[in-house]
């Protein structure tokens, strides 16, 4: 396995059969890459604003205004769906790291683009984040 970057528009992604041989399929790939660490970057920004969502789908106050009044009891609704959100997180940035370990320069920008795009579209949607 090579371990410097490399040009090729016929790398392999996630699997043999997922190789492609013309630019266009190749591009298509790119754009996969893309559109799908877009997609993580929404899922992170829905995962920290879960809690909100859901107290507001209740009608209930938001949780920072919640936790002064009262300590909060665990729930398992929205354990259950902590949970299912944070299995889809981890499965979707393992194949966003495999994709960069393909040590393709292509795939390895097109992540980044995909990176700069959903930050763009969704970063105002994680303010409350420790990060920001």
């Amino acid at each position: 396995m090579s371990m410097t970057f490399f040009t090729s528009t016929s790398t392999s992604l996630f699997s043999a059969s997922w190789t492609p041989t013309t630019p266009g399929q190749y591009a298509g790939t790119c754009i996969f890459l893309i559109a799908l660490v877009a997609l993580f970057r929404a899922l992170v920004a829905v995962r920290f604003n879960l809690f909100a969502v859901l107290a507001q789908a209740k009608g209930q106050p938001e949780i920072e205004d919640k936790a002064r009044l009262e300590k909060r009891r665990w729930r398992a609704d929205e354990a259950v769906w902590i949970a299912s959100l944070d299995v889809v997180l981890a499965g979707v940035s393992y194949l966003l790291m495999i994709a960069v370990m393909t040590m393709n320069v292509g795939y390895f920008m097109s992540v980044l683009g995909g990176v700069f795009l959903g930050s763009l579209s969704c970063g105002r949607f994680m303010a409350r984040t420790a990060p920001h």
